[in-house]
């Protein structure tokens, strides 16, 4: 089987090759396992696999792990580097290099020149647990390695420098709030990128970190330095380690499959290497069948423990259209329109949808119901913003990743008039850089086919419009209305149905209903469910499993509906007006007096916001 192909090795290579810059970053899937090939070929982590990848001719290859040693990739390469080092140092002035570049008071640097000078052995001693030193060290390990002397270089061969951790060692933060040390090694870091020599010579540094916006600005935002994203690995990935596995590393313990490796790859879409590996480990060592809820299981613990459970939420809903009552002419088009438009996979296929509608009105309870129907991946999206500093970048870069990793999946954001800011000058940079950010990834022509937004929310008029575009939510919105005529009807027998006395007749329900119909006007689909589990509450406290017409009246009666009538009148003309599909709209709403009747709501809502309705 052939091995993977890792793009971001393949845009690495062309900008290093072609000299587009010399200093990168590394970002994304970094922490993961990637496969060396060959017939041999093991999956190790990303600095074995990049030392292995990127050691070829005419280059020099220098490691450093953050609190760890400068290592090169053998003796030969090592002392090649100390000769260089000795010869630029025997005959100048400036026998400590580093420890003059980092003195920070005029006494220490004399004091520093009154010593003798520093062997390159020496300098890879300290550098050991000394970060800043460290840094410093390899910076001039660049300038050793462009400099001639007497004509001829010190270094044949350009070095290509992998510094693990580079946002532990250049963090995020104001230059004013860092410490002395982490300011220092930014100093050093700004140097070194924006020096014309190194800039313009051979050597390449490249840093590793999962997000650019965890380094820091300073170091960031330098135009010469580069980002490539790692991706999470894709279908043909997942499946070369799942046969590899299978083949190479198993002790003699058959994994049993419910199903084919190519099915296995398939479900296991957004889960890293590392994670499969251990999915794989448990199946082996347990003896027993891995099915398809294990293989979910270990999907959403994995996307959980990557975002964290208040970010991000699984949902599998155990109803369907069939479960949901009333709204026939809304099932109806979900049916005929919306449930193909997400299952398609082609130019054809829905991006987005926004659903608006009334506090109450059941929005929620009938988008799981399309979910409960197609039996897709459900992810609610319960909030991205981090309360910590540069924190929302790194959660929406890692949701990015998952996403684009999974393969048919519906994006749930409720109540998403809270969850994204706008794009105004009033609005905070954070909100400005997240709302952006995920109005690119719906439009996103990689993603059609493949995620469907779903927006809900009471507020449709408080999103961005970027967001109620077509291409976007904007492909799609829905009002959900109260019910009305025959809908109404079948939420009173829902309400009913469960509490009227086991002797009445069905002739007795239909009386039931239109007898109490009027002492329910103005009730919605949130009222009418209340009502329903007050009766039960009623009929369990009375010991018994029905009430008597009289008894249901009484608590009906009772009942006072809470004072939001003008709140939700003000979002459901919010919810028609915004609305993209003239078949939804009230019966008798037309393409010939469409426009009138937009003039009337308008109206409404004015008069509404005059009264301090919004």
């Amino acid at each position: 089987m052939n091995s993977p192909v890792y793009a971001f090795t393949k845009e690495a290579g062309q900008i290093i090759n072609s000299g587009q810059s010399r200093s990168l970053v590394l970002t994304g899937n970094i922490t993961d396992l990637f496969f060396t090939g060959g017939e041999q070929g093991d999956y190790v982590p990303l600095m074995n696999y990049l030392t292995e990848q990127w050691s070829v001719k005419g280059t020099l290859l220098v490691s450093y792990e953050l609190n760890g040693p400068i290592r090169f990739l053998n003796e030969k390469d090592e002392q090649k580097v100390r000769d260089g080092w000795e010869r630029l140092h025997e005959d100048t002035d400036n026998q400590h290099a580093i420890d003059l570049a980092l003195a920070r008071t005029r006494k220490r640097l004399e004091a520093l020149r009154a010593q003798p000078r520093s062997s390159f052995d020496s300098c890879m001693k300290r550098a050991e647990g000394n970060p800043t030193y460290a840094l410093e060290f390899l910076r001039q390990l660049c300038i050793v390695s462009r400099t001639q002397v007497e004509g001829q270089s010190l270094l044949w061969e350009d070095l290509v420098i992998l510094i693990e951790g580079g946002d532990f060692l250049l963090p995020e933060g104001e230059i004013a709030r860092l410490g002395d040390v982490d300011r220092q090694r930014v100093s050093v870091g700004v140097d070194w990128f924006s020096d014309p020599g190194f800039i313009n010579g051979g050597d390449t540094v490249i840093l590793l970190a999962e997000s650019l916006s965890l380094l820091n600005p300073r170091i960031s935002r330098l135009p010469q330095v580069l980002q490539v994203e790692v991706e999470s690995p894709d279908e043909a990935a997942r499946l070369h380690m799942i046969h590899w596995y299978m083949q190479r590393v198993s002790t003699g313990r058959e994994i049993r499959l419910w199903d084919t490796p190519e099915a296995l790859s398939r479900m296991t879409a957004g889960l890293s290497s590392h994670a499969l590996l251990q999915l794989l480990r448990l199946a082996e060592y347990s003896g027993s069948t891995l099915t398809p809820e294990d293989v979910i299981g270990k999907v959403e613990h994995y996307i959980q423990g990557q975002l964290g459970v208040d970010v991000v939420e699984f949902k599998r809903p155990g109803h369907g259209l069939e479960d949901v009552v009333g709204f026939t002419r809304m099932k109806a088009f979900m049916k005929r329109d919306f449930i193909p438009r997400i299952q398609s996979r082609g130019k054809g296929a829905l991006p987005g949808a926004a659903v608006g509608g009334a506090i109450g009105s059941g929005k929620s309870f009938l988008l799981e119901a399309i979910a409960g129907e197609l039996g897709m991946v459900v992810l609610v999206l319960k909030n991205i913003r981090s309360k910590w500093f540069g924190g929302t970048d790194v959660l929406f870069e890692r949701l990015k990743r998952i996403v684009y990793a999974l393969d048919k999946t519906m994006v749930f954001i409720d109540e998403a008039d809270t969850q994204f800011g706008g794009v105004g000058e009033d609005a905070h940079a954070t909100e400005r850089r997240l709302t952006g950010k995920i109005q690119a990834m719906m439009s996103d022509p990689a993603l059609r086919g493949k995620t469907t937004w779903l927006l809900i929310t009471a507020r449709i008029h408080l999103l961005s419009p970027d967001i109620r575009r077509p291409g976007r939510a904007g492909s799609l919105i829905l009002p959900i209305l109260d019910p009305v005529g025959e809908d109404r009807e079948a939420f009173i027998r829902w309400v009913l149905s469960p509490v009227l006395a086991d002797e009445e007749s069905p002739e007795t329900l239909d009386q039931a209903v239109t007898e109490l119909s009027p002492y329910l006007n103005g009730y919605y689909a949130a009222a009418f469910a209340e009502l329903r589990s007050d009766l039960l509450a009623k009929a369990e406290m009375n010991g018994t499993e029905t009430l008597s017409l009289d008894m249901i009246r009484d608590t009906i009666m009772d009942y006072i509906p809470p004072s939001v009538e003008s709140t939700r009148r003000y979002q459901e003309l919010q919810a028609l007006i915004n609305c993209t599909r003239l078949q939804l709209l009230p019966e008798g709403v037309t393409r010939d007096n469409l426009e009138e009747q937009k003039d009337s709501w308008h109206k409404e809502l004015r008069a509404l916001e005059v009264e301090g309705v919004r």
